[in-house]
């Protein structure tokens, strides 16, 4: 099972940006899609962004769209999540996460995920 380590996130105000970066223990190609969850404490996970590591193709949450990119560098086996234009409700713990069960099905619970980074918490200031 790919291990998966964060790293960036932090403090910011409204209107910056941060870019959250995810290197895999293995190949990223070994991986069917890879993706950027958010969670708070007693919240249901959500999806933000998805990227299909074969052919690149991404998908983002209404929230993301316009303001986040996701990322892929399969020569240094890393995901990023480009985050800009962060607004207060951006504010949670970050996770990114590996499926590699290369099975069709919706992306955005992260329940076919089975691998987890340590997530990095994100918080913007008005």
């Amino acid at each position: 099972q790919v291990q998966l380590v964060q790293s960036g996130g932090g403090s910011v105000q409204t209107g910056g940006s941060l870019r959250l970066s995810c290197v895999a223990s293995e190949s990223t190609r070994s991986t069917y899609r890879m993706g950027w969850f958010r969670q708070s404490p007693g919240q249901r996970r959500q999806g933000v962004a998805v990227i299909y590591t074969g052919g690149g193709t991404s998908f983002y949450a209404e929230s993301a769209k316009g303001r986040f990119i996701i990322s892929q560098d399969h020569a240094a086996n890393t995901l990023y999540l480009q985050m800009n234009s962060l607004k207060p409700d951006d504010s949670d713990m970050y996770y990114c996460a590996a499926d590699s069960s290369f099975r069709a099905g919706t992306w955005y619970s992260g329940d076919s995920f089975s691998s987890w980074g340590q997530g990095t918490q994100v918080t913007v200031s008005s």
